[in-house]
Parts: C-alpha cells; sequence; structure tokens
C-alpha cells in the first residue's frame, strides 16, 4: 500500500533516499523518533494499494486509508526505527487509548465509526514485537503463526469495515491474508536475508500459498459487489505472482509483484 495525501506535518527531516522521514515525539528521550504521516502514507504509491481503493466509495477508501496507516507504521517502527524499537511499539500500543501521533488520530475516528475490535490492532503490534526477536522460520507452522499476527489482523478490520465479518468470513479471509503474506515473502527474499532475516525456511512456499489462497476462495461468493471484484482480482494476482515466482526459479531469477500489507492487499488493494 502506498498512496494518496497525507496530513500536514509540524517537523519533517531531509535523509537519505529509501530512509523514512522521523518525527520527535513529544516525549523525546523516552522513545525514538517514529516516522511521520508523509513518510508512512507515501509509501502506498509504491505497492498496489491504489488499484482497488478507487472501486470503493470515498468514506470506506478513507476508513481503509487508516488502517492502512496504522498498519504501514507499526510496520515501519519494526524495520526502520532507530533505537528502541520495542519501546517505540508500547507507545503505539498506548496511543490506541490516547491517540498523539496524526496516524492514530485518524485511526480513532474509524475505530468510532466502524466500532473496531481492538485485538487485531494488538496482534499487529505483536508482529513487529516478534520481529524484534525472531529472525528465522524453519518450519511452515512457524510462519503461519506469523502470519496470524502480521496478516490475518487486517483482513479482520477490513471485514468489519465491510460490515461483513462473520466467523464464516474471517477465518477465509485468515487464509487468503496468510496466502498473500506468503507470496510477499517469497518476493522478498534477498531484502529479508538483507535484514537478517528468513522467513522461508525449508519448506515449498509456493506450494503452501497456492494452497493457502485456494482455501481462502469461497470468501469471494460470501461477499457482494466491488468487495467481492477486490477480493476476486487480488486472489488473481496472486496466483499469477505464484506463477511467476515458479517461472523465475526455473529461469534463475525471482518474479516479482508487489502486495499491499495482508488482507487490505486484496480489499483495498501492504
Amino acid at each position: 500500500m502506498r498512496a494518496l495525501s497525507s496530513t500536514a506535518i509540524n517537523h519533517r527531516t531531509t535523509l537519505r533516499a529509501g530512509q523514512p522521514a522521523l518525527t520527535t515525539p513529544p516525549d523525546a528521550g523516552a522513545a525514538s523518533p517514529l516516522p511521520t504521516t508523509e513518510a508512512v502514507m507515501a509509501q502506498a504509491r509504491g505497492e498496489n494499494f491504489p488499484v482497488a481503493l478507487w472501486l470503493l466509495g470515498p468514506r470506506t477508501r478513507r476508513r481503509f486509508l487508516a488502517i492502512y496507516g496504522f498498519a504501514r507504521l507499526v510496520d515501519d517502527i519494526g524495520d526502520e526505527v532507530a533505537g528502541d524499537r520495542l519501546a517505540a511499539l508500547e507507545r503505539i500500543e498506548r496511543e490506541l487509548d490516547a491517540p498523539e501521533h496524526p496516524v492514530m488520530r485518524a485511526l480513532a475516528g474509524t475505530v468510532l465509526e466502524c466500532t473496531l475490535p481492538r485485538e487485531p490492532f494488538l496482534r499487529l503490534i505483536d508482529a513487529n514485537r516478534r520481529d524484534q526477536v525472531v529472525t528465522r522460520y524453519q518450519r511452515f507452522d512457524e510462519l503461519l503463526d506469523y502470519c496470524r499476527l502480521s496478516a490475518a489482523p487486517i483482513g479482520e478490520l477490513v471485514l468489519h469495515v465491510l460490515g461483513a465479518a462473520t466467523p464464516e468470513r474471517i477465518a477465509l479471509s485468515d487464509k487468503v491474508c496468510a496466502g498473500l503474506q506468503v507470496v510477499e515473502h517469497l518476493q522478498d527474499i534477498d531484502e529479508d536475508r538483507r535484514r537478517g532475516r528468513v522467513y522461508i525456511g525449508q519448506f515449498d512456499g509456493v506450494a503452501h500459498a497456492r494452497a493457502l489462497l485456494d482455501e481462502g476462495a469461497p470468501l469471494v461468493r460470501l461477499l457482494r459487489g466491488r468487495a467481492r471484484l477486490a477480493v476476486a482480482g487480488f486472489l488473481a494476482g496472486g496466483r499469477v505472482a505464484l506463477d511467476a515466482l515458479q517461472a523465475g526459479a526455473a529461469a534463475g531469477r525471482g518474479g516479482r509483484r508487489r502486495f499491499a500489507l495482508a488482507f487490505l492487499q486484496a480489499v483495498a488493494g501492504r
């Protein structure tokens, strides 16, 4: 995900290309500087977020952008912020109750409007806490448990925004989210290794991702309208990406197609 105009910011810092801008928190010294709203939302241009986003109405787009902003913010903290990342993630958890960062204030409005549950946000934060201490996933069941934290929560939140959250749909969205997350890990193997992380261990990631997408595919028939079209499109995109990865491996090169975060990848186009 990456995209659209962002909220005005008070503090900007010029950094080398590829580095997120940082904003100094009010309690500087107690936590590391956090990425600005501008840095967080600008990343959407490099992902598929805008593609299906425009299938949705302006109110729904705004709500999905708020969820994206949160997911991207915690992801950037877990991957990019210098200093004590665990302290920075702790601050974000506190801001679920008392938002200060502009991204968190935007999220608070969507949480109130849609009565979003708290637990999926906590799992997204926990996924980035895990990234600070776990760097290798040798078995697929370990990676799937990580996807439960890093991918599935967004699918659940999206279904709540759509007014379509039922146990059956959430279970299917978990499959779709995990499948797309595994696709992204397959695409990012070299980048992740440079970060000292191995998400795809001694297992066939392509086969597992394909099986997850197939198992989650019945979600399409349980949705209606534009959401149904978006999910169907991104399921197809995930399968095309897997075909490209297999073809690239056979030819000695990697296929690449960027997805947005988790299930927002599938519904609103991380």
